[in-house]
């Protein structure tokens, strides 16, 4: 937090590649504004400056010369970053994965945000929707934190399937040691999975402006599958758009976005901010999202 001569400036930044388009950091400076503080958010896109998950080092370290408060972390970053770090919350640590880090006092400090972004949007967009079994695409740091959500959700059986199945066995195993055994195992047939499975959360970068397409064959649908993304821009992804066309229920990227950085903001300047404020100010700059 830099001192100015009239208000606290809370300079605050996103690490990932090709996040040009993210609406984070609009959904950051408003808030701030609504609350009377002087927030700059600043986009650090690894594409635009030739740079990888290697080079978060000295990102950190500018950074911090540069006085910056905190930084939300992203694809593909959310797990290289932990290394980096002096401390981890007990949900960062539990999850493998890092998608806040705070500045404070000469330390670097991890939370995770993603999980509690995704059952609060899960709670408010899909409400009675089916849990006794689920499959979800993609096991990597995004992935672990949506994992972890649908299991305190109450999902009964998880089945979790990757392009790295030792990535998806390492996941369930984790899972398995904190919420019970089998809560949690690695595909082995997709297409038998889903088709006994409640419904399906997309949790891998296909589907995003820069990843068209779909991220598995149309023909694994059913209309008796729930469909969540967690992918917000374009918020109708091709998998959303093929879901509601057989008739299934669906929930777009959109509400995670937004909580997870509810809990960001609170984090980065003490101040609780509104979420229903931030889920209009959302809405304002996706005007598709109420009919998606």
């Amino acid at each position: 937090m830099i001192e100015t001569h009239e208000r606290p400036r809370h300079l605050v930044g996103l690490i990932g590649a090709g996040i040009q388009a993210s609406r984070t950091p609009a959904l950051h400076e408003c808030e701030g504004a609504a609350n009377g503080l002087n927030l700059l958010y600043q986009r650090i896109d690894l594409d635009r400056l030739g740079l990888g998950p290697d080079d978060l080092p000295d990102l950190l370290r500018a950074a911090e010369r540069m006085g910056f408060c905190g930084l939300n972390i992203t694809y593909p970053c959310k797990q290289a970053v932990m290394q980096h770090l002096d401390d981890l919350s007990p949900d960062a640590e539990a999850l493998g994965a890092v998608n806040t880090v705070v500045l404070r006092d000469g330390r670097r400090t991890g939370h995770n945000t993603d999980w509690w972004g995704f059952a609060e949007s899960f709670r408010r967009g899909l409400p009675g929707a089916a849990t006794a079994r689920v499959v979800q695409l993609g096991a990597g740091g995004a992935g672990a934190a949506v994992a972890h959500a649908l299991l305190t959700l109450g999902v009964g059986e998880l089945c979790l399937s990757d392009i790295d199945p030792a990535r998806a066995e390492a996941v369930a195993e984790s899972l398995n040691a904190r919420f019970g055994a089998g809560r949690a195992r690695a595909c082995g047939d997709l297409r038998a999975d889903l088709a006994a499975a409640d419904g399906l959360v997309h949790c891998t970068p296909t589907g995003m402006a820069k990843h068209p397409g779909l991220p598995l064959e149309a023909g694994v649908l059913h209309p008796g599958l729930w469909v969540s993304e967690i992918v917000y821009f374009p918020l109708e992804t091709a998998l959303l758009r093929e879901a509601r066309r057989i008739g299934c229920r669906t929930l777009d990227g959109g509400g995670m976005a937004v909580f997870q950085a509810v809990e960001a903001f609170r984090l980065f300047t003490g101040v609780t901010p509104d979420p229903a404020r931030m889920q209009a100010h959302f809405t304002q700059m996706c005007p598709d999202v109420a009919g998606a």
